[in-house]
């Protein structure tokens, strides 16, 4: 069988392919100033650049786009977590946060609380964060626009492409061979919506950001609310569980994304957008040979039992790396599915992988830059 995609195991034109991709990475990581603070600074530099070029390289060198995705994301969400924590460190010492940091709108703007900005803002003209709103780390205009940008370009795909988080539960449900639980009902993963209206409805009409408040698994491993009394407890014992169980202990029994596909309103969010995104997974029926391989390896149950993904698709192409009669592809819609899958590919690799070291990126090479300043 002739390979769909042109620079699959062509050393040349694959080198070809991806040196737009290293100009994209060396122009938004050096915004062209190459003057370093530092040994370590620079070797984070380097180290980002090529590592981020060469997972690049690989996709279209070898034809398979999850697995090597899959690695620059999972780095990505461990990096970024060490860069985070040492950043706010740096910023105010500690990575908790108080009822002084909230008063003095400290605390960095995460994306998720979109989902319970909005109404208020539409309604009341007020952001309901206690964030800098045009200045410092990760302010509230700059988020917002990161997130916009997102929905509209990648929609979904932004959970397996740009999202800080999705990189946890990607790299823990690929932990051990086989599920130990096996069966799951795919019909879970339409709770993430109800978790967006319940969190959009309640931080209206308390105007706080609820889920932020009560149950993000990822104050675990960010930040935190500082324990001073018995509520700042329970709440980080519900913060700890929840990223126990949902981030860690679930993926790697089930093999499924369960924090990314039942359980986060942003997913939710990101699939409404998927209606407008022009890129899409398509199904060519004529090639199906209907042997459900696409539905037991999809992380995040979004294929229907028809063979095609549904609006929760994150198109992360591990049903297309996965089908052995290449009958799924990424399409860019309005096309039919049988016009080249090379073409309609590397169109959305270039678009999501750059989204990637753009905004994931910088989070990367900050972590490293932390590790290294330990040894240089």
């Amino acid at each position: 069988m002739e390979n769909r995609y042109k620079t699959t195991g062509k050393v040349g034109r694959s080198i070809l392919t991806a040196l737009p991709m290293l100009l994209i990475i060396v122009v938004f990581s050096t915004q062209g100033n190459f003057h370093f603070a530092g040994t370590a600074q620079a070797l984070a530099w380097m180290v980002n650049t090529a590592f981020f070029t060469l997972i690049f390289f690989l996709m279209l060198y070898k034809g398979k786009t999850d697995k090597f995705r899959a690695i620059a994301f999972g780095a990505s969400a461990l990096l970024f977590v060490v860069g985070f924590m040492a950043n706010l460190i740096e910023i105010r010492g500690t990575i908790n946060y108080d009822a002084g940091t909230i008063y003095n709108c400290d605390i960095p703007f995460c994306h998720i609380v979109t989902t319970m900005v909005i109404i208020p803002a539409a309604i009341k003209q007020t952001i309901i964060f206690s964030g800098n709103l045009n200045e410092g780390f990760a302010s509230i205009s700059s988020m917002l626009v990161i997130v916009i940008a997102a929905a509209v370009l990648l929609g979904r795909a932004f959970c397996s492409w740009g999202c800080f988080y999705g990189g946890w539960d990607d790299m823990t449900s690929r932990i051990g061979q086989r599920p130990i639980i096996r069966k799951i009902n795919a019909s879970f993963k339409y709770f993430s919506f109800a978790m967006l209206i319940l969190m959009a409805l309640w931080s209206a009409e308390s105007l706080i950001p609820q889920y932020c408040n009560w149950l993000c698994p990822f104050k675990a491993v960010t930040e935190g609310e500082k324990i001073v009394d018995g509520v700042t407890l329970i709440k980080n014992i519900i913060f700890y569980t929840m990223f126990i169980a949902l981030v860690i202990v679930l993926p790697i029994l089930t093999k499924k994304r369960i924090q990314c596909a039942t359980f986060c309103p942003m997913g939710a969010l990101m699939s409404l957008f998927n209606k407008i995104n022009i890129f899409e997974v398509a199904l060519d029926s004529e090639k199906c040979i209907k042997c459900n391989k696409c539905i037991s390896k999809c992380q995040l149950m979004a294929m229907n039992k028809d063979h095609k993904p549904s609006i929760t698709c994150a198109k992360c192409a591990r049903c297309i790396d996965n089908c052995p009669s290449e009958a799924l592809n990424y399409r860019i819609k309005g096309t039919s599915a049988k016009v080249s899958a090379n073409t309609a590919r590397v169109i959305f690799l270039y678009l999501a992988y750059s989204f990637m070291v753009i905004f994931l990126g910088s989070c990367a090479r900050g972590g490293l830059e932390t590790i290294l300043k330990f040894i240089f």
